[in-house]
This record gives C-alpha cells, structure tokens and sequence, in this order.
C-alpha cells in the first residue's frame, strides 16, 4: 500500500506531437497507462506517451509545489537542460 509520502513528478513526451506534459502521481506505470487510455482530457489528443523523466519528491503538497514550478517556463527549461544536458 502506497503512504501518502509516496508522490513523484514525471514528465511525459507524446510519440505523436512532440509536446511535453508534467504531471504528479504515486503510481507512474498506472497514472502513464491513463494518459495512453485517453482519461485525461489534456493528453487524450497526443497519444502516445512516453515517460521520459521521474523525480520522488515524498508528499503531495512538496510534488504540487515541484509539479507547478516544472510547469513554468523557466522551470521546463530547467529540467529539459538537465534531462537532455544541454
């Protein structure tokens, strides 16, 4: 059983357009087969995806926190130079 210390934040690529989507979830390999099934509504139009990063973060409110700077612009671009080291 997950504790609710258990949050991570991902990032995905779609296979199809190319863009980016970050998210948070204490199951990634569940929360990935939802985005591919189409039960979010941001996703469901650039299916595939393909996970391409995971940072454990420990609680909820730390992951929305780390989720939400890695959603601004400076913080993607932080993490995509640190993913793809340029």
């Amino acid at each position: 059983m997950k504790s609710t210390e258990d949050f991570s934040v991902y990032l995905l690529q779609s296979e199809k357009s190319g863009i980016y989507y970050v998210g948070i979830a204490q199951d990634i390999n569940a929360r990935l087969k939802e985005h591919n099934r189409g039960k979010s509504k941001f996703t469901k139009g650039h299916i595939p995806w393909e996970l391409i990063y995971q940072e454990y973060v420990g609680n909820v409110k730390l992951a929305r926190k780390k989720e939400k700077y890695y959603k601004s612009s400076s913080g993607k671009k932080s993490l995509l130079k640190r993913i793809f080291k340029g």
